[in-house]
């Protein structure tokens, strides 16, 4: 009879899957758990590998998170721009704010990990996760119709991306009282404008560009 060849274990990983497996993984348990519930050791026994095995991809969990938060903006920035690439009667802000919103209520834990943990201000400035969250603030820059001066623009970004950040902490936790979803758009919708509105267009301060999550 022919030799059989042996089968790998449905649940293990060869060099170069792994650490996809690690980050896909990590994240799911993020999505249920938040950043709290992300283990090694917990993910090595789940996906059937030695214990050391992670650490050939990742040197500590901190990397790891770092890796996952990164996907994890690169698939908000893909939500975003797939919103924004939909035919509709709003502007291409609107539906930037809303799908940001709606991100953030369906993934909560992911959000979390996002913008609440530490993992972002412990990055390197220059590497992965900063690259990764930049592209979603540019994006962000993309959709604002006005001010169109540069340092202005950003001004008026930051005020949208605090604002939305409030937006969503405050309803996680409960303390969103607006609950009649029509209402609860028209109301974000103001806030928007209110922070456009509020930004000078012309000024003599200082030029330095402002940029978010940076230390």
């Amino acid at each position: 009879m022919p030799p059989h060849t042996a089968r790998k274990p449905l649940n293990t990983y060869h060099h170069g899957d792994l650490r996809v497996a690690l980050v896909q993984a990590a994240l799911d348990e993020v999505e249920r758990g938040g950043p709290e519930a992300v283990s090694i050791s917990a993910l090595a026994k789940k996906l059937g590998v030695s214990q050391p095995a992670p650490y050939k991809h990742f040197s500590d969990r901190d990397a790891l998170l770092a890796t996952v938060t990164a996907e994890a903006f690169r698939q908000f920035t893909a939500v975003l721009r797939e919103q924004i690439a939909r035919p509709s009667k709003g502007s291409k802000l609107s539906r930037f704010v809303h799908a940001a919103v709606d991100f953030g209520l369906r993934r909560n834990g992911t959000y979390r990990l996002m913008f609440a943990s530490r993992i972002v201000a412990s990055a390197p400035e220059n590497g992965e996760l900063h690259a990764a969250a930049m592209e979603t603030f540019d994006l962000l820059l993309d959709v604002l119709e006005a001010p169109a001066v540069g340092f202005l623009r950003e001004r008026a970004a930051l005020k949208i991306w605090a604002l939305l950040h409030g937006v969503v902490m405050l309803a996680q936790q409960g303390l969103w009282i607006c609950e009649v979803a029509h209402a609860n758009r028209e109301l974000v919708e103001d806030m928007i404008e209110q922070a456009k509105l509020t930004v000078p267009r012309t000024t003599k301060a200082r030029r330095k560009k402002t940029r978010p999550l940076r230390r």
